[in-house]
């Protein structure tokens, strides 16, 4: 996966975000089930910009970005605390 499959990646997810927050509550999905749909999604989306950000920063110090892998959901999400 390059830079480029990951900025895809992210773009996709960005799409399904706009679509769960703009889907009114009475749709298909009921609202717990929107809302963890939601946070998948948002995991996700921290869990590609940590990977894109692992494979800048590696490029920048002269090392093979391809060497950065996609770090557990749990730890990326345990940055912001």
């Amino acid at each position: 996966m390059d830079d480029e499959d990951i900025l895809a990646r992210i773009q996709a997810l960005v799409d399904k975000e706009h679509e769960l927050r703009g889907s009114p509550s009475g749709d298909d999905a009921p609202g717990e089930d929107r809302r963890s749909s939601l946070r998948r999604v948002e995991e996700q989306l921290d869990q590609c910009w940590d990977l894109l950000r692992q494979r800048r920063a590696k490029e920048d110090a002269g090392e093979s970005p391809q060497e950065a892998e996609a770090r557990p959901i749990d730890q990326v999400e345990g940055y912001r605390q």
